[in-house]
């Protein structure tokens, strides 16, 4: 992957249409997220613009101690909202999301936004519906 632009607590990355974005710290303020991200990809990003097309998103959230008390799907809806305009046009692109918490040696947040090339993966990993 190519080198990590900062801005405050966020940092990302872009290479082989993966991109990666990781928020230090968390706070179970879900709206905290929005400006902060937004703030970096208006003052310090310099990588890709939003695209069409279908998305896998992946965010961790990982803590030390206890778990942080906040609800995991407020916390997807408020990252995709930040990152809405700068990966994709609009979270309804988003084919795939898996959010997930986990311990860890820092309290961050990491998000990894993959386009799907012909939807061909999404496709291939939908579960079969019972007729």
């Amino acid at each position: 992957m190519d080198e990590w632009t900062h801005h405050n607590k966020v940092r990302a990355r872009e290479a082989d249409g993966v991109l990666e974005l990781v928020v230090d710290g968390l706070t179970t303020q879900t709206r905290y997220y929005k400006p902060l991200i937004y703030e970096f990809f208006r003052k310090a990003w310099r990588g890709g613009r939003a695209a069409w097309g279908e998305f896998s998103v992946e965010i961790t959230m990982h803590y030390v101690g206890d778990p942080p008390w906040m609800d995991l799907d407020n916390l997807a809806k408020a990252l995709l909202d930040a990152i809405k305009g700068y990966a994709f046009h609009d979270d309804a692109q988003v084919a795939r999301l898996l959010v997930e918490r986990h311990p860890g040696e820092r309290e961050r947040i990491t998000i990894i936004v993959r386009k799907f090339g012909s939807g061909a993966e999404f496709s291939a990993r939908r579960p079969h519906t019972l007729r």
